[in-house]
């Protein structure tokens, strides 16, 4: 148990909805920091049950094509593509894509959670034994 001076508050993360303008240039952006992240995807649907796309897979990349108006996103194993997405939010943690959501034509709705890659040990440690 903490000691009651060192419970850390969290602050809330900033949550918005990105116009659809703004959906390839912000993805084109955050999608280099997106590499070494982790991603799990999730689908919500009224009519049906929750579904699990991915599950903590390592992401390859995210984009937004305007013409044929798909959003992908790539991970390790899956390609997830969402045709004719209507809405984009968008949670930022210290200016970090933290989690998307997009909701598509049908209005259901894909959660997109990262976190990112577990620290592997240094391989100047790895042959170490510990006594």
């Amino acid at each position: 148990m903490e000691p009651l001076g060192s419970v850390i508050e969290k602050k809330p993360m900033p949550i918005r909805r990105l116009r659809k303008t703004e959906w390839r240039s912000y993805l084109d952006r955050v999608a280099r920091a997106l590499l070494g992240k982790r991603a799990a995807i999730e689908i919500r649907s009224p009519q049906f049950s929750n579904e699990i796309e991915a599950e903590w897979s390592p992401v390859l990349g995210i984009s937004y094509d305007p013409r044929k108006d798909i959003l992908e996103i790539a991970v390790t194993g899956l390609k997830h593509m969402i045709r004719k997405p209507q809405h984009l939010v968008v949670e930022e943690d210290g200016g970090r894509l933290a989690t998307l959501e997009i909701i598509d034509q049908d209005g259901i709705s894909q959660i997109v959670r990262l976190r990112e890659e577990p620290m592997l040990p240094s391989s100047a440690n790895a042959g170490q034994l510990i006594d």
